[in-house]
């Protein structure tokens, strides 16, 4: 069996992967659950019910990679977070526990919405361990150079087979 999205009869998505596998990606996601738990607050319990956060930049490296700033001038950039990270925090947390609820060992088919948020999680979870991992665009050169020994090995193997699921995916959807 080859792990993997393709496409399905009626515009779903056929998702097939080994029990190891779906072990992995639970757990990847469930990580990125962890990280995305709700942000700051804001101390106005008016803002707080309506989702208004503190607007601050997250000091994690992962979550200001998953949350970046959406303007370069740091204020403005504070007041679009205020306003937005809430909605976006529910966002990712939905998309990782779809994928955590629908990710199923043998041949198993999602439906469009659920490809949709898999796609989304997927690249969550890229980006998070990227970032752990400090990948840059030499990333297969530095697979092929890698000893299998080398204690990071088995993490940027495991990066470099989510950007083929992701692939995989995207290529099954268009």
């Amino acid at each position: 069996m080859t792990s993997g999205f393709s496409p399905a009869r009626g515009g779903g998505i056929i998702a097939e992967f080994e029990a190891a596998e779906v072990s992995l990606l639970r757990s990847l996601v469930s990580m990125v659950l962890g990280l995305v738990e709700p942000g700051q607050t804001s101390d106005d319990p008016l803002e707080r019910a309506l989702g208004i956060g503190a607007g601050e930049a997250p000091s994690d490296p992962v979550l200001a990679r998953l949350f970046p700033a959406a303007y370069a001038d740091e204020k403005e950039a504070s007041e679009f977070r205020r306003y937005t990270e809430a909605t976006l925090r529910d966002g990712k947390r939905a998309d990782a526990r779809t994928v955590f609820d629908t990710a199923r060992s043998g041949r198993n088919e999602l439906d469009p919405e659920q490809a949709q948020a898999w796609l989304r999680a997927l690249n969550d979870v890229r980006l998070a361990l990227g970032t752990k991992l400090d990948v840059t665009e030499e990333i297969h050169d530095e697979i092929a150079g890698m000893d299998e020994d080398d204690p990071r090995y088995p993490a940027f193997v495991t990066y470099d087979w989510l950007t083929y699921l992701q692939d995989s995916l995207v290529r099954a959807l268009w």
